[in-house]
């Protein structure tokens, strides 16, 4: 199984490597990590697209 790991703040080579560890044993854990990052992403584009739709009603008038 293929998957890419990017890190969301400074991690030491033993962290990585131990998340990739407990990665490859456990693909339960994988996938609940990608659910959390994927809700995660999806609060921060609902909080932009309000303030964006927000500015954009304004420029429109």
């Amino acid at each position: 199984m293929n998957f890419v790991f990017t890190a969301s703040r400074i991690m030491k080579g033993a962290e990585v490597h131990e998340f990739c560890k407990q990665a490859r044993e456990n693909p339960t854990l994988l996938l609940l990590t990608e659910v959390e990052a994927k809700k995660s992403l999806i609060e921060m584009k609902k909080q932009q697209a309000g303030t964006l739709t927000a500015l954009t009603k304004d420029i429109v008038r």
